[in-house]
């Protein structure tokens, strides 16, 4: 009995400290996912403005827009899980690829998700880890930027697509987002007259389109970040709600075989006095 009574106990402080490891993942990812938020926003006013800088050019240049053909070599940047506990993030990306059925190169981000895609017998061109605070996308999508730029360089890759994942309002869905070549708003421009340029156009243009890149790479990326580290914090509060009811459970197993501990103790004590009156006469 005082062996079972170990062993609960045991179970007990090994699951309570379970508890604290989940409770901090989830206090970790829930302050990451806020950060990067906060990070999508100065992302967003940042792209506004060279998308504004680019719509005054074509229309001050009356330069029409780029269409690429639909047989054009396609690559997918995509973005799964870095990190393991996050469900089945992965996978639902995935799995919008198998619905698009179209041939592509693959570009993949994300330590967790070259498994899945391994598993799946997809084999990526290249791959690269996610990193592991937000702070540190805009140096990532430099380097991420590096070998397709080359891709694109040498006609490889015509097109480029990123998919990913956006979290919005509690619910995940994935999107596909083109990445090159570069779309310009529609939005109408806000001064007619030609800009003044002190570099020439088409050069100007090229610096403008890579910036305009770089920043919708940060951008998807951040938003990949961003769901992943909340879809880790509803693994964590389902483990943590899981691991409450083992906690009670345990606890109350604990109460009840600590009683009968107890109980087998008083019967054994009254066993033993009754034995000794017994005996005191003969005595």
């Amino acid at each position: 009995m005082t062996e079972r009574l170990a062993d609960i106990t045991a179970r007990l402080d090994g699951i309570r400290t379970l508890g604290s490891v989940v409770t901090a993942m989830n206090a970790i990812a829930g302050a990451r996912a806020r950060n990067a938020r906060d990070e999508i926003k100065a992302v967003d006013k940042y792209a506004a403005t060279i998308n504004a800088a680019m719509v005054q050019m074509a229309s001050a240049l009356n330069l029409s827009a780029v269409h690429t053909p639909g047989t054009a070599r396609t690559a997918l940047l995509v973005f799964g899980a870095e990190q393991g506990f996050a469900g089945a993030f992965s996978e639902r990306v995935f799995d919008s690829l198998d619905r698009n059925g179209a041939p592509y190169q693959l570009f993949l981000v994300g330590t967790r998700a070259e498994a899945v895609a391994a598993f799946r017998n997809m084999a990526p061109a290249w791959s690269t880890a996610m990193p592991s605070h937000s702070a540190s996308i805009p140096k990532f999508a430099d380097r991420l930027l590096q070998p397709i730029y080359k891709e694109l360089a040498t006609g490889k890759i015509e097109k480029l697509d990123a998919v990913y994942s956006i979290s919005e309002s509690g619910k995940v869905r994935i999107d596909r987002l083109p990445l090159f070549p570069v779309r310009v708003s529609d939005a109408a421009p806000t001064q007619r007259s030609a800009p003044l340029l002190n570099m020439p156009t088409a050069q100007l243009l090229t610096q403008l389109g890579a910036d305009y890149m770089h920043a919708m790479v940060c951008r998807v990326a951040l938003h990949a970040f961003v769901t992943e580290n909340e879809a880790r914090m509803s693994a964590m509060s389902m483990a943590q709600r899981q691991i409450e009811k083992d906690i009670s459970a345990l606890e109350t197993k604990e109460r009840q075989v600590r009683q009968e501990a107890i109980t087998a103790e008083l019967i054994e004590l009254s066993a033993g006095v009754q034995a000794s009156r017994r005996r005191s006469p003969e005595e």
